[in-house]
């Protein structure tokens, strides 16, 4: 019989062997995904967004009490753009693809995987509707004042989801270029837009 402290060694070695074989069949790396000049771009305007956001949450709550809801709401606006900011080069989507085919591969159901891809889209949208539902309750009266807000996430939202479910034709029609402009970055700059310069009206609003 082994001593519980041999065991806790075995089990901890095991655990690491474990994670270094995940590790291994991970294409992901922490590296620059997108060093091109619109993706530094992409993620100026997104820290731009972040920055904005937290001022008009920042004049909420000097503006007392009445204000908490939106200082929390506009908190939430900036902490949503520093995620996209630094997810707009880490890419970690790819991060969480990789561990399901990981995942679908250990536990045999890999050969099954396009029919869990459905039942992960179809929970990520019904989760999504869920949250903005209860967002939408709980924020409505910040929602009709900062109805411009609104739109561009959105906007921004709406590319996201489209990007991270791959639907095919709608990724070719994002990766069309009009006059050297792509429709990808038009859309994901214009929800960036319309999301910092609502930050900024909101800044500026007398308390």
């Amino acid at each position: 019989m082994l001593s519980d402290p041999v065991r806790q060694v075995c089990r901890a070695r095991y655990r690491n062997r474990a994670m270094d074989d995940i590790w291994q069949q991970i294409t992901w790396r922490p590296t620059i995904g997108d060093p091109s000049v619109m993706g530094w771009v992409t993620v100026a305007a997104y820290a731009l967004a972040a920055g904005a956001a937290l001022a008009a949450s920042t004049r909420a709550e000097r503006a007392g009490d009445a204000a908490s809801r939106s200082s929390l709401a506009w908190l939430l606006v900036a902490g949503l753009m520093a995620l996209l900011c630094v997810n707009k080069q880490l890419d970690l989507q790819s991060l969480l693809t990789d561990l399901g085919r990981v995942l679908a591969r250990r536990q045999g159901w890999y050969e099954d995987r396009h029919h869990m891809q459905k039942l992960f889209i179809f929970a990520l949208i019904s989760g999504a509707l869920v949250a903005a539902t209860a967002l939408g309750m709980a924020f409505h009266r910040f929602w009709r004042q900062h109805a411009l807000l609104g739109v561009g996430l959105v906007v921004l939202l709406t590319f996201i989801a489209v990007r991270a479910i791959g639907f095919h034709h709608l990724d070719i029609l994002l990766h069309t270029a009009w006059a050297g402009v792509k429709f990808n970055w038009a859309m994901e700059l214009s929800g960036i837009a319309l999301v910092t310069w609502a930050a900024l009206r909101a800044h500026r609003l007398p308390q």
